[in-house]
């Protein structure tokens, strides 16, 4: 059934190709072809495919056409999503979808039940010691955060949700233009006409569309960001982080903490001005960790610094500032400089002004750069922040630590400044303390491990 609907459009898309080629009846066996070929392809691999859940893996069979067995061991899984197209939750059905990272791959199963989807993954993620694999009992559910019906004006701050409108307006049209394209219905007379009549429109009505398009804008990014992000709820449930969202299609991704390292906080210019921030989760091995690993789309600065606190902690504060900016914009000051005297002397004047307006405008990003940078810890965990254009705050806990990076540019030595790479086995893999003093560098490495750090200072 759930095979069936996700056929539709494309019946009628060969519907539509059958009319445009021989009429009505071509249509028609168009249409019937594909129907039956359809159901034929998904009743076949629905019947030859099976799973088996065992004490120490799952293993998937199929047998469509030649035999294939995939076995994922459960201590590989780093975690298990359901998610629920309006079809599955209309036939109370849910797809389960399982990432044992790098070295198990990925697994899907579409689609079981809704009762059977949550069994399987409160027992993939169960750990031996907490709960046997057989275990009938309900899982215990708190919830951490939910999204506020006012942060989803926060949309149109995000570049990504701001620029949705252009993306789904430029789809449109290219498909009504192929559509039309094909069918005969487009012609170079016709777009010629339409060309005209746009350029002789009045200068009020041009004006008019140009305001109604800047009110558009926020209006479809806010809808566009309620579709993917309704109900944002993160939950702590059985051992993992469970966060829940969407409207269309409902999606629910488990986070074990056992695997949690710490929080990602980020926002840009325009988030930081109406106090708004986004809220990652680090965790070892997870696949498409910026969508998997998202704990808070968009939410108020304190909302999600207390959801944070829940997950792994106090943020720790207030951060310690760096030196002064001595290399942040004149780097980018000298880069311009050098690339426009190259273009003034190759003749290309218009390189050369657009070089000067980029080294005037390094300054107060420079300045705004060398602002955000800082880095604190507590004694458990320890948290950096670097970046203008899009700032970033990683807290993390020592136990996370793998390692540590010294880095000097030519700049930085001769200014005596340093960049300190944490190296975490989760997220990025590691995060950088960027043009921290020498002594400071060494120093804040040496506070949180100096076991690793004491054989490599000179005394």
């Amino acid at each position: 059934m759930v095979g069936a609907v996700r056929e539709l459009l494309a019946l009628l898309a060969a519907g539509a190709a059958g009319l445009a080629v021989g009429g009505l009846s071509t249509a028609f066996y168009f249409t019937l072809a594909g129907l039956g070929i359809g159901l034929v392809f998904h009743v076949a691999s629905w019947a030859t495919f099976t799973y088996a859940l065992r004490d120490d893996r799952i293993e998937l069979r199929r047998t469509l056409v030649g035999r294939s067995v995939k076995t994922i061991p459960r201590d590989r899984i780093r975690g298990v999503d359901i998610s629920t197209s309006l079809p599955h939750r209309t036939l109370g059905l849910a797809v389960v979808h399982i990432d044992a990272g790098s070295e198990g791959g990925e697994a899907e199963l579409n689609a079981v039940s809704r009762p059977e989807a949550e069994r399987l993954r409160r027992v993939l993620l169960a750990r031996a010691a907490d709960e046997p694999p057989g275990s009938p009992e309900a899982p215990r559910r708190r919830v951490l955060a939910r999204m506020r019906r006012r942060w989803y004006v926060y949309a149109p701050l995000s570049g990504a949700y701001l620029l949705t409108p252009f993306a789904l307006a430029g789809s449109l049209l290219g498909t009504l233009y192929n559509l039309g394209d094909d069918l005969g219905l487009i012609t170079r007379e016709r777009v010629e006409t339409v060309g005209h009549e746009v350029v002789g429109l009045p200068t009020a009505a041009v004006v008019a569309l140009a305001v109604l398009a800047l009110f558009a804008l926020p209006v479809v990014s806010v809808i566009a960001f309620s579709l993917f992000n309704w109900d944002f709820t993160v939950a702590e449930r059985d051992g993992s982080i469970v966060a829940e969202r969407g409207l269309a299609t409902r999606r629910s991704v488990s986070l074990e903490r056992r695997r949690l390292r710490g929080v990602e906080l980020a926002d840009n210019p325009l988030e930081r001005l109406g106090g708004v921030r986004r809220l990652g989760a680090l965790v070892t091995g997870l696949g498409d960790a910026a969508h998997r690993g998202r704990l808070l789309p968009a939410a108020a600065a304190s909302g999600a610094e207390e959801l944070a606190a829940r997950v792994v902690g106090a943020v720790p504060g207030p951060l310690r500032s760096h030196p002064p900016p001595h290399a942040d914009a004149a780097v980018a000051r000298r880069a311009a400089g050098r690339v426009g005297l190259l273009a003034l002397a190759a003749g290309r004047p218009w390189i050369a002004g657009a070089c000067a307006v980029l080294a005037l405008l390094a300054v107060p990003l420079g300045l705004d750069r060398y602002r955000q940078l800082g880095h604190v810890t507590d004694g458990g965990r320890l948290s950096v922040r670097s970046g203008s254009l899009k700032r970033r705050q990683v807290v993390v806990e020592h136990g996370a630590i793998v390692g540590w990076r010294f880095r000097r540019t030519l700049f930085q030595r001769r200014l005596g400044l340093a960049t300190l790479d944490v190296a975490v086995g989760a997220g990025d893999g590691g995060y950088p303390a960027i043009d921290m003093a020498e002594t400071d560098a060494v120093a804040f490495a040496a506070e949180i491990t100096p076991e690793w750090v004491r054989p490599f200072l000179d005394e």
